[in-house]
């Protein structure tokens, strides 16, 4: 009796010290469900501490939203998406609720409230670590995730470190951060977005929530990996693919796809801080075609401005800008200006006037604007996610199209100040949701290069171009991402590759990083090495700092000429396949910069720190860079049949080699299968190419699928129709290369295909419909500019592949080649 009386006490002591400890927690967990209201494809619960929405967004999405007070009206600026009807059944017990669609399952437990999501099979995806699931320290919301065995993270848009996020944590908070380490977080961009990786499963995860977020995937713990922010709702996307690349897919359904971009902005881009005056800038302009290198923009700094005022031409420097960009056109340039976000306070200046009279600043509570000290002095800042701020910019932007301006490069739009301590309570109108800068400032960038990027399609004529140096999930819709202020140094140039690998990962096609580094003066092999590299990333510019020596491709000799100027030239004779590449992202979302582990995900090197800097470029390439003081390194090569680009050399899927580098040559391969169409030789792409496409095409052991897409590469005319656009296919189980019917009612710029084939050494004939063709042994060389190609002074030894070519008419009929 004694001791049944004291187990009695001890289970009543237990009690009452977890119901005091649950009481006096400073953490609040989100407990267990006490109501369930189903509605179609939405599941409305209440918890003991929270309240939550399960919705299924699609049949591969599901969203989890979760708040600790009634919610409030949806809103996001990421998400354009909208839920699509789907069958889903759903169900409940007394111990859990159950939705299913023919995609994936999520399976509620009741007591207390987690998710986990399965495969239609019944395989885990995904499951909240019991006993921490949802919990609330003070404002701050956190979901944690049970780390499943072996488990990888990749993604999450512009950070640091391994492309492997696994064991590492991190900050989502916009920063101005020059000269960064290559371990430093966080940098100037915040993209929620991750992928997870584990037993031949992938998923992905979006966390739409603007307020400070931190990441962890398994840092200072074994038990979970965490997501969460300082404020606000923890409001995140399930998303679900046996592909990884259909999550980037899905991932981009709600977040929005890039437009069509204009043709040259693909182009060779010249930069420098800064190029001034005018005659500085011809200077560049006939240099670069004076020398022969292919280029089609030239970016001016803030040097252009009157005391870098915005909305200004210094007129001592710039006494005519339309007449110079004019002249510029004329020679097949294109200028981009750079624009910051900070309007100067000047009393009877037009552009701070203009905003005060329309009221269109950030202000404190007691209603004056804030005022924070950036290039031109004191300045305020245009509230951009006020529709107001946006409309008033959009104005602004006339100033530019009047001009002849064609780029719009925002810059210090984290926005940025001196002493980068914006306060906290300076106030934003956030669409109509009154917000503090805690909220807004993750927003800031993306709400700008919207409005730059809406005004532009107001006033410019063409497709516009927008730059930005900081944004949000969803800033693919209106710009470009350029990764900052790097250094000129061979781990840069790396970290620059992970970057916009992880970028592409994050649904950020349009990337690219300051080629030959933005601080500091890369050697000469450094250089020369970037330059190769910058012909296969999404935005090739070159940008350099005004306190570092001079980096255009002349100015660092001879050689170095040479090599940049074929690797321009090579990127110049692919753009019918970048241009295809970069519509295929219009359309799926999936990055012309392609981590290894888009189309290899469950191989284990390519996530490895040794293979981490290896990609594709587009579907056809795996380009390995190296750093330039390395006289050998070591590839890999995944699963099926690569080639040499350079000598046509085979190599086999599933081996790793060690080869020599070289400074005049950066390691590209081509894998088995792929379709590359190209052109002839142009300096810029207002130059129309020779009538004839050349189709190279790679032989394989997998079918392959080519989606070949034209236009006139600078108006809108395209979604009226106006474009081409065919499927190529190579089948080698047919023997057959075909060519579906045209669609679209643009003609084509090319009359004839010549047809190149690689790696087909024992064909020597094609049947072409009832033409009979003999196939002609030839060579081919990717590099070479044409200016040395018949002098005896060339640096560096041509190398050639062997070949097989036949030209074919480029019929407006279907045309199948059997072989």
């Amino acid at each position: 009796m004694k001791n049944k009386y004291f187990v009695f006490i001890l289970f009543t002591f237990f009690i009452n010290v977890q119901q005091s400890f649950s009481q006096d927690s400073p953490v609040t967990t989100i407990g267990p469900i006490v109501s369930v209201k189903i509605e179609q494809q939405k599941i409305s619960i209440k918890t003991s501490n929270a309240y939550a929405e399960i919705t299924v967004y699609t049949p591969s999405i599901i969203r989890v939203r979760i708040d600790n007070k009634p919610f409030k009206r949806d809103f996001s600026y990421a998400v354009i998406g909208k839920p699509i009807d789907t069958k889903a059944n759903i169900s409940q017990t007394e111990n859990e609720i159950t939705i299913a669609t023919d995609s994936l399952k999520a399976v509620i437990q009741k007591n207390p409230f987690s998710v986990a999501f399965y495969t239609p099979g019944g395989d885990l995806i995904n499951e909240d670590e019991k006993g921490l699931t949802t919990s609330w320290v003070g404002q701050s919301v956190t979901t944690y995730k049970k780390l499943q065995d072996n488990e990888h993270f990749i993604g999450l848009g512009e950070k640091t470190g391994n492309l492997d996020r696994k064991g590492s944590g991190y900050t989502n908070w916009n920063s101005d951060v020059y000269g960064y380490s290559t371990s430093l977080d966080p940098l100037y961009a915040t993209i929620p977005f991750y992928i997870g990786i584990h037993h031949r499963i992938n998923y992905g995860i979006f966390l739409d929530n603007t307020y400070q977020s931190d990441f962890n995937f398994g840092a200072s713990n074994n038990r979970f990996s965490s997501f969460g922010a300082r404020g606000g709702e923890m409001d995140y996307y399930f998303i679900y693919h046996k592909r990884l690349a259909d999550i980037i897919t899905s991932y981009t359904y709600l977040t929005g796809r890039m437009p069509l971009p204009p043709l040259w902005s693909l182009g060779y881009q010249q930069n420098r801080y800064s190029y001034y005056p005018e005659s500085e800038v011809m200077r560049i302009a006939h240099t670069l075609r004076e020398n022969h290198i292919p280029a089609d923009g030239i970016t001016l700094d803030i040097h252009y401005m009157d005391k870098y005022q915005l909305f200004t031409w210094n007129k001592n420097r710039f006494p005519d800008p339309s007449a110079m960009n004019a002249e510029l056109n004329k020679l097949g340039f294109k200028t981009t200006v750079i624009v910051d976000p900070g309007i100067k306070v000047e009393q009877g200046a037009k552009a701070y006037e203009d905003g005060l009279k329309d009221d269109v600043y950030i202000k404190y509570p007691d209603g004056q604007p804030y005022t924070g000290e950036v290039w031109p002095g004191w300045c305020n800042f245009t509230d951009f996610t006020s529709q107001k701020g946006r409309d008033w910019w959009h104005k602004q932007v006339k100033f530019f199209a009047d001009a002849g301006v064609s780029g719009i490069w925002n810059d210090m739009n984290e926005f940025s100040t001196w002493g980068q301590k914006a306060p906290d309570n300076i106030l934003f109108d956030f669409d109509g949701r009154p917000t503090t800068h805690l909220k807004a400032h993750n927003v800031y960038g993306l709400q700008m290069a919207r409005a730059s990027y809406d005004g532009a399609l107001e006033h410019f004529n063409e497709r516009p171009f927008v730059l930005s140096r900081s944004g949000y999930a969803g800033l693919q819709r209106y710009s470009a991402l350029w990764t900052g202020d790097n250094r000129a140094e061979d781990d840069h140039m790396l970290l620059g590759v992970r970057l916009l690998s992880s970028l592409g990962l994050s649904g950020v096609s349009f990337s690219g990083m300051d080629i030959g580094g933005f601080t500091g003066n890369p050697s000469i092999p450094l250089y020369a090495k970037w330059m190769q590299l910058g012909a296969f990333i999404p935005y090739y510019r070159n940008h350099s700092a005004n306190d570092s020596k001079l980096a255009e491709p002349w100015t660092f000799g001879k050689d170095v000429l040479e090599i940049a100027r074929n690797y321009i030239s090579l990127r110049y004779k692919l753009m019918p396949y970048l241009y295809s590449t970069f519509y295929g992202s219009t359309q799926n979302g999936l990055p012309v910069m392609r981590s290894l582990a888009i189309n290899y995900t469950f191989d284990q090197k390519v996530l490895s720190a040794e293979y981490q800097n290896q990609y594709e470029f587009g579907d056809a390439f795996m380009v390995a860079p190296f750093e330039s003081n390395k006289g050998f390194g070591k590839i890999y090569f995944p699963e099926g049949t690569w080639y040499d680009l350079y000598t046509g050399e085979k190599e086999n899927g599933g081996q790793e080699k060690i080869i020599p580098l070289k400074i005049n040559k950066l390691p590209v391969y081509v894998k088995g299968g792929s379709i590359i169409p190209m052109q002839s030789l142009v300096q810029t792409t207002a130059e129309l190419p020779t009538d004839t496409l050349y189709m190279h095409i790679y032989n394989g052991n997998e079918i392959n699928h080519f989606v070949y897409y034209e236009d006139d590469g600078k108006s809108f005319d395209y979604k009226k129709g106006a474009f081409y656009k065919r499927t190529i296919t190579f089948d080698p189980a047919k023997q057959v290369i075909t060519f579906g019917p045209p669609e679209g009612n643009y003609s084509s710029h090319f009359k004839y295909i010549k047809l190149i084939l690689h790696g087909f050494s024992q064909v020597s004939t094609i049947q072409a419909g009832s033409d009979k063709i003999k196939l002609e042994d030839s060579e081919f060389s990717f590099l070479g500019s044409g200016i040395n190609d018949d002098l005896q002074d060339r640096t560096y030894q041509v190398e050639n592949c062997l070949i097989k070519q036949a030209v074919i008419s480029n019929s407006k009929e279907d045309i199948q080649i059997n072989y």
